[in-house]
């Protein structure tokens, strides 16, 4: 019997073959590892955009990541269903697995987690031997974090204005890119929601504006925050694990330092 990152038991008779991805990361992950077996996903799955072409057959949109369409992901006799912790309902979780279908949820707060995370799906969920994008992922995020440099304000929403928090998977990788978040005010959530003002008024050194979930643009950064350091960065390679941990540290180097 194997278990999923919380523990719960997932029965499997032997490697999945024919898998629904609910979470845009590991879809992206499997659609480059082993695409014939995706049968569905997310309509917010937009990586890699050719995921049809790569599966060769029509792959499922069965609905977001927070509504997804259970009675369509069950009339596609998946193997296995692939969720997230934080980003899935539980609700939606044990429904499914009431429904007889086994689903492996991942809980990723860091770097090393989703490395691992994912190293356990393919090998023990999957059958499949490690990819090379993870294993370069895996080289390139091993390095220990170094000492802060500076620090940075995360928004991931606006109207209302919401942040990353501490114990979250973005803290993590700018902490291994020498940056530390600034203190917010604790709304006892990972995302806590900040006043503008309180935002303008944080001292941080960075204002970091990702293009998604909310799709910020350079209108976002001046109009808000007049005089501050913005950077807009690429949301995927902030905040997506998979094969966009790849280069992804790099990147964030440069775009935030």
């Amino acid at each position: 019997m194997i278990v999923d990152d919380c523990e719960t038991p997932v029965e499997l008779t032997g490697p999945a073959r024919r898998i629904v991805s609910l979470v845009p990361s590991i879809t992206e992950a499997i659609a480059l590892t082993c695409p014939q077996r995706l049968v569905g996903c997310t309509e917010w799955c937009i990586r890699p955009t050719d995921i049809k072409e790569r599966a060769g057959h029509e792959v499922a949109r069965v609905r977001g990541t927070k509504n997804p369409d259970r009675d369509a992901i069950a009339a596609l006799r998946p193997d296995l269903v692939v969720a997230n912790r934080e980003e899935n309902r539980e609700y939606d979780v044990d429904l499914l697995r009431e429904a007889g279908i086994p689903v492996w949820v991942t809980s990723i707060d860091g770097t090393e987690q989703a490395i691992a995370s994912l190293a356990r799906l393919f090998a023990e969920a999957l059958g499949i031997d490690e990819p090379d994008w993870l294993g370069q992922a895996r080289r390139e995020w091993s390095a220990p974090a170094p000492e802060p440099e500076l620090s940075a304000v995360v928004a991931i929403w606006r109207d209302p204005w919401m942040c990353a928090g501490p114990t979250t998977y973005i803290q993590d990788v700018l902490a291994h890119c020498g940056v530390r978040l600034a203190a917010l005010p604790d709304d006892g959530t990972r995302y806590p929601h900040v006043e503008l003002e309180t935002l303008r008024n944080l001292g941080a050194d960075r204002l970091v504006l990702p293009d998604e979930p909310y799709h910020f643009s350079a209108e976002d950064g001046p109009e808000a925050f007049p005089g501050q350091d913005v950077r807009l960065v690429d949301g995927q390679k902030l905040a997506w694990y998979g094969p966009s941990m790849v280069g992804a540290r790099q990147y964030l180097e440069d775009a935030v330092r």
